[in-house]
């Protein structure tokens, strides 16, 4: 006889647009115990499990705060509904928890006064949006139960059966909304229990062989929002910059995103205890991150530490429905001992309306490790533990992009323009600093052929794992390494030598450098406060409780490029004062940056 032994749930909190998978342990007819699905297609001895998802709908629904979405919201900013920002922005649990949030709140009533919030339209897309009925003036008591909303089952693969399925225990009424072992809670879920049930069912009667094991969730809550980041023009132009529906503030140029996104092999509580457990699940996280990234419409985005199961299940499918098409380049895995499939690599997306693929390069730094040794030798025990030390499975992929849209270039009437994009994660043990130099030279020594083969633009994006002043860094923003520079010191197998190698020809400049060295406009003044007075770079771009600093960077070559807007960085404040990275609101321990470029006219050579 088929038995259900035990039913739980990853999280007890669920969030509006994440899905919920629960875990369910039976024992099969046989004594052993699984975790397989039975279904009525495949039932075993005449059985089956059946699921259930419920809604609690004689509880009082219960508006929950912005800030701190597992507390209960007893006020409500009526600035935020006059400016029709989505209601769960405008929910705080206390005067103070409101006060004390006041300068980053008021930038969602700024924004909104200019113009219609950008991430609040691609909120409502992925998540639905939270109405409340009740209005006064001031800030207002939310508290009272708002009215009944219509339901529409449709959470699963096609809509299901009649929203007056319910189920009545002594004084409560639970409303069926799902069939399915997984359920995604809406926004008519937000501030009501939910309820899992599963049961083995008889196919011959379709009735419970036995009383079903359930298992209920805290009140659903919204998906903590963050401020969208504006782009800030930085050619002069005194306006600010905000993203239209092409991802660019001018035409003729394009955008590009370089993101670090956390892979989910990384992200256990034990590194990340600070983040709540919800927050910290790849179910939670993957919809963020996708909400911000998709958000941002760039035209060329760059990746790093996707996960190959995430790349081909969920960020390859849902953004080519967002027009993008994908290259992915997965790390070596001569070291990594788990699953291949949650090896992480470096992922690259390109809107299919803007550029067209034209060629695509791998760079494995193992394999270039492997060439500094002439296969037909006898390896000596120096050679063996130089390639022990230099094998690290890190990669870089480089894709050729042919521009689409109109690029004018006077001096070269129908030309085409191409485009040249490195994405890369270079490798993070801070005992390493020669092997990340060398990974470095290496990325670049490939892009220089590439150079002299096709004169183009060049973008080389990616998380270096490497602070400004390094010798890595050097050697990208300053196209060499001094001999006296302190990382040099640290050389055992002599890859720095001589120190007179440790160069390119490629004119590369640090994006994120163009707001101080750039004109003058709003919003400037505060991003370079922002930026370190000694390298021009972001103050950070990895937050987290053992460190702070910028280890991401994107860098172009500045005789073909030139910047037009940066998206605005984030300070302490804005990722508020009582969090890491990551947090409930954002889902990676780096920050996003953006750059949006116009290609240069160029002479006839």
């Amino acid at each position: 006889m088929l038995s259900v032994v035990r039913v739980h749930l990853p999280s007890d909190i669920p969030i509006v647009g994440c899905e919920l998978t629960p875990y369910v342990l039976h024992r099969r007819p046989d004594k052993n115990i699984s975790t397989d699905d039975v279904s009525e297609s495949a039932p075993i001895d005449g059985q089956f499990l059946r699921y259930r998802w419920y809604r609690l709908q004689s509880d009082k629904k219960v508006a929950v705060c912005s800030v701190h979405p597992s507390e209960q919201a007893t006020l409500q900013c009526l600035g935020c509904v006059k400016a029709k920002i989505p209601a769960f922005k405008s929910y705080h649990c206390t005067t103070k928890c409101f006060s004390d949030s006041w300068q980053h709140h008021r930038v969602l009533h700024d924004r909104a006064a200019s113009a219609m919030n950008e991430n609040g339209n691609e909120e409502e897309e992925l998540f639905g949006r939270y109405n409340n009925n009740n209005s006064a003036s001031g800030v207002i008591n939310s508290s009272s139960s708002s009215s009944t909303i219509s339901t529409s089952l449709t959470n699963g693969l096609t809509p299901l059966y009649p929203a007056a399925v319910t189920q009545k225990t002594g004084v409560e009424t639970w409303l069926e909304v799902g069939r399915y072992k997984s359920y995604t809670p809406t926004a008519e879920d937000i501030g009501h229990v939910l309820k899992f049930e599963c049961a083995v069912v008889d196919m011959e009667t379709t009735l419970p062989v036995a009383s079903p094991l359930t298992v209920l969730t805290s009140r659903v809550i919204p998906a903590p929002s963050a401020s969208p980041r504006c782009l800030i023009p930085v050619n002069g132009v005194d306006v600010m910059g905000k993203l239209d529906l092409d991802g660019r503030v001018s035409s003729g140029t394009f955008t590009v995103l370089s993101y670090n996104i956390l892979a989910d092999v990384y992200a256990t509580s034990e590194t990340f205890s600070y983040c709540p457990s919800w927050a910290l699940s790849w179910p939670y996280r993957r919809q963020n991150l996708l909400r911000e990234i998709v958000g941002y419409r760039a035209d060329i985005i760059c990746l790093q530490e996707v996960q190959s199961d995430h790349f081909m299940e969920f960020f390859a499918p849902e953004l080519d429905k967002h027009g993008y098409q994908a290259l992915y380049k997965r790390k070596t895995n001569e070291l990594y001992n788990g699953n291949i499939q949650t090896i992480d690599g470096c992922a690259t997306f390109f809107r299919r309306d803007r550029f067209a693929h034209v060629k695509k390069y791998e760079v494995e730094f193992n394999k270039a490790a492997q060439s500094l040794t002439d296969p037909a030798t006898i390896l000596t025990a120096q050679k063996r533990n130089a390639i022990n030390r230099l094998i690290k499975d890190d990669v870089a992929l480089i894709v050729v992009l042919e521009s689409k849209f109109s690029t004018p270039t006077v001096d070269n009437p129908g030309k085409r323009q191409l485009v040249c994009v490195a994405n890369t994660h270079i490798n993070g043990n801070q005992d390493l600093k020669d092997v990340k130099l060398w990974q470095v030279h290496t990325l670049l020594k490939g892009l220089e052929k590439i150079a002299v083969s096709a004169d183009i633009p060049m973008l080389v994006c990616g998380d270096f794992n490497s602070v400004p002043g390094s010798a890595p860094h050097h050697l990208l923003a300053r196209g060499k390494v001094e001999p006296t520079h302190p990382d040099l010191a640290i050389d055992p197998l002599n890859l720095c030598q001589p120190h007179s190698k440790l160069s390119h020809q490629l004119p590369l400049v640090s994006a994120y450098s163009s707001f101080a060295i750039k004109g003058v406009g709003i919003g400037l003044d505060k991003q370079r406060k922002r930026l370190d007075p000694t390298t021009n770079e972001p103050l950070f771009t990895n937050c987290t409780r053992d460190f702070i600093g910028t280890l991401d960077y994107i860098f172009y070559t500045a005789d073909t490029l030139t910047v037009e807007s940066l998206l605005e960085l984030l300070d302490e404040e804005s990722l508020r004062k009582d969090t890491a990275l990551p947090s409930p609101v954002w889902s990676s321990d780096h920050i996003a940056l953006l750059a949006e470029f116009r290609c240069k006219s160029r002479p006839r050579r």
